[in-house]
């Protein structure tokens, strides 16, 4: 099960695209799964013949879980003796800390099973009485913490494990979820639920400051005019503002970070994503590498994630390693607006829509056409003086694009 992001724990296998014992080429979909974003296709990462699949469509897999292997002509699946049967018994890291963490014995799972999964080790506790003699209800360890940190009973919370084991992720959403019960409203889609909780992870454990800063986009507005009329597919403004903070970026290594472990993590790519509304959510696929990036580039990587978000067809890849996120919502006549961080990244830009206002210029009163920008960010990477040498930065660039050379 791959990691598309550094918060995502687990996955949803949804559909496997290749039987066991068909062949395989390197860079052909596979299987789809579902994660905390979207539902995308996992690509072979080698040619061969899928074989020793061990995982069904709906489970819910840890990330980092074997769920079958791409073998050579002839070669045996790992595990399997000569007979064609398990010669040994696998017990996946998070299954011992669930053994270690509980009072129940797994070896009646490990005697049925090849490789004994997390999943399989929370459906075996979940079946054992406590020391107590009452039954424990289906956590992980991490959800059972959690829990506790904030008093709620693990009873009350609706998990999205298996056989309904509650997980890290249901925790912080636990009021989410029963509002949305109390309310009776329209059940949401899987991408709108796990972002709620996403974006409630985010809001409830990171330190946000907010930097606001008006700019003349009288230059950007006329680079704008001028790329139209030389350029086809023909930019928009999202595709100059990436151009942009991708260079402001590249000037403030420091904003082009993440909070990991404890620890600030620097990114040495500048891949900027791009936060875009579907039907079922909201997703962020990334422009990896934007400051290398021509402008005629990013339009075209642009304009392919859009057709391909709004298809529901975005890949692993168009998802994964975003350092920096934009959030433009001046085509919907916004004037100004604060985003909430993408973790684990450090900072997000929310842009507002550009307007012709009354400004002062040179003592007397003129009518430009300004923008509004709200920097987002993360006070464990990001001090105020920081976000705003960046912010001052990014300004100067839309105030005069030329800068950029």
């Amino acid at each position: 099960m791959p990691a598309l992001g550094m918060q995502q724990d687990t996955g949803t296998l949804i559909a496997w695209l290749k039987g066991d014992g068909e062949s395989v080429a390197k860079g052909e979909p596979i299987m789809e799964i579902e994660t905390d974003k979207v539902t995308v296709e996992i690509e072979a990462p080698a040619s061969g013949i899928l074989g020793g699949i061990c995982a069904n469509e709906g489970d819910l897999i840890p990330v980092g879980q074997t769920v079958a292997w791409i073998l050579s002509p002839g070669e045996p699946v790992p595990g399997e003796g000569l007979d064609g049967q398990p010669d040994r018994i696998s017990v996946s890291p998070a299954t011992r800390r669930l053994a270690e963490e509980h009072p129940g014995d797994l070896s009646p799972v490990e005697a049925e099973r090849v490789r004994v999964r997390k999943g399989d080790g929370l459906e075996h506790i979940a079946a054992e009485p406590a020391d107590g003699g009452s039954r424990l209800s289906p956590a992980s360890p991490k959800a059972r913490r959690l829990s506790r940190e904030r008093g709620l009973d693990l009873e009350t919370l609706i998990g999205t494990g298996p056989d309904g084991a509650v997980l890290a992720a249901d925790v912080p959403a636990a009021d989410v979820l029963a509002a949305r019960t109390r309310s009776q409203s329209l059940e949401p889609g899987t991408v709108w639920q796990v972002m709620a909780e996403r974006i409630t992870q985010s809001w409830t454990s990171t330190p946000h400051f907010y930097l606001l800063r008006e700019v003349n986009a009288s230059r950007l507005f006329a680079w704008r005019e001028q790329m139209q009329n030389l350029m086809e597919p023909r930019p928009t403004y999202t595709d100059l503002l990436v151009k942009l903070v991708a260079a402001a970026l590249s000037r403030h290594k420091q904003v082009n970070a993440s909070w990991h472990d404890g620890k600030i993590m620097q990114h040495r790519e500048i891949n900027v994503g791009l936060a875009m509304a579907i039907k079922d959510g909201l997703v962020v696929p990334v422009i990896h590498r934007a400051n290398e990036q021509s402008l005629s580039l990013i339009v075209e990587r642009r304009q392919d994630l859009v057709s391909r978000a709004r298809a529901g067809k975005l890949s692993a890849e168009d998802l994964a390693n975003g350092t920096f996120t934009i959030s433009n919502l001046g085509m919907y006549g916004v004037d100004a607006f604060n985003a909430i961080v993408n973790p684990p990244q450090a900072a997000i830009l929310a842009v507002g829509r550009i307007a012709e206002r009354v400004v002062p210029i040179d003592g007397e009163p003129a009518v430009r056409p300004m923008m509004i920008l709200s920097l987002s960010c993360d006070h464990r990477v990001i001090d105020g003086a920081r976000g705003a040498q960046f912010l001052a930065t990014l300004a100067s660039l839309i105030e005069e694009p030329l800068l950029l050379v």
